[in-house]
């Protein structure tokens, strides 16, 4: 249940059969979570993290005018929360945006770890500030990429996000989100999304279509977006 979680966490750190044992304890039980349902609402006084197990969930701010700005994306294996052990509430909402398997672990549990296993608790506050290096990747993208490189850039930032999981292919990744989705990632509108999606389809670069990202050439796409994936920390040393 907890697989992709450890594949994460063991990219970048060493996982003692003995955390492994606590993380799978904490783990449990898991809900179910449909498509478009708020898994955590904005002020909410909350008392627990998610872990999702499986699907894809966004964090994001609706304005008045109704449009919605999507802040982040997480993938099977991601903590959405862990900051709002110290927070106690979040300033924005986290939607499911496809149908998503979590599991839910009081706060308690989380505070019993940073004072038993003190070595894990360090390895969650890294995957906080790792949520942190990708927030400010995609401020970057929305203040000073073109259209184009910020599309190229997510879907970069995906592709190696998912590797780390085994989530990818020889081609690329499952992305069952809607051009809309996409569009409030990006700060585009859906026709801007459609008219970059088609230039880089036409320029050999990557193909978003019928819920799925197809990589053509990960170098050009790479040049495109001015990708360096070193802000994932995907090996950054011991804990």
């Amino acid at each position: 249940m907890i697989e992709r979680l450890l594949l994460k966490l063991r990219r970048r750190h060493e996982v003692s059969a003995e955390e492994e044992a606590v993380l799978r304890r904490i783990a449990q039980p898991i809900k179910q979570v449909p498509a478009r349902t708020v898994q955590i609402r904005e002020g909410q006084r909350i008392d627990f993290s998610t872990l999702l197990i499986e699907g894809l969930m966004g964090r994001y701010k609706d304005m008045r005018d109704g449009r919605r700005q999507i802040s982040a994306l997480h993938i099977s294996g991601d903590f959405l929360d862990l900051h709002s052990f110290m927070l106690k509430r979040l300033d924005h909402d986290v939607m499911a945006l496809t149908d998503c398997t979590v599991s839910i672990v009081p706060h308690e549990e989380i505070e019993w770890i940073t004072e038993e296993h003190p070595r894990l608790g360090r390895l969650f506050w890294f995957e906080t500030n790792l949520d942190a290096a990708i927030h400010r990747a995609w401020e970057v993208s929305l203040g000073r990429r073109s259209a184009l490189a910020r599309t190229a850039h997510l879907f970069c930032e995906l592709y190696v996000r998912m590797k780390i999981v085994g989530l990818t292919d020889d081609r690329g990744y499952e992305f069952p989100l809607t051009q809309i989705d996409l569009a409030e990632c990006l700060g585009l509108t859906s026709v801007h999304v459609n008219r970059v999606l088609k230039e880089l389809r036409e320029s050999g670069l990557a193909t978003f279509r019928s819920g799925r990202v197809d990589i053509d050439n990960f170098e050009k796409l790479q040049r495109a977006a001015e990708f360096d994936a070193d802000y994932l920390f995907v090996d950054p040393g011991p804990a």
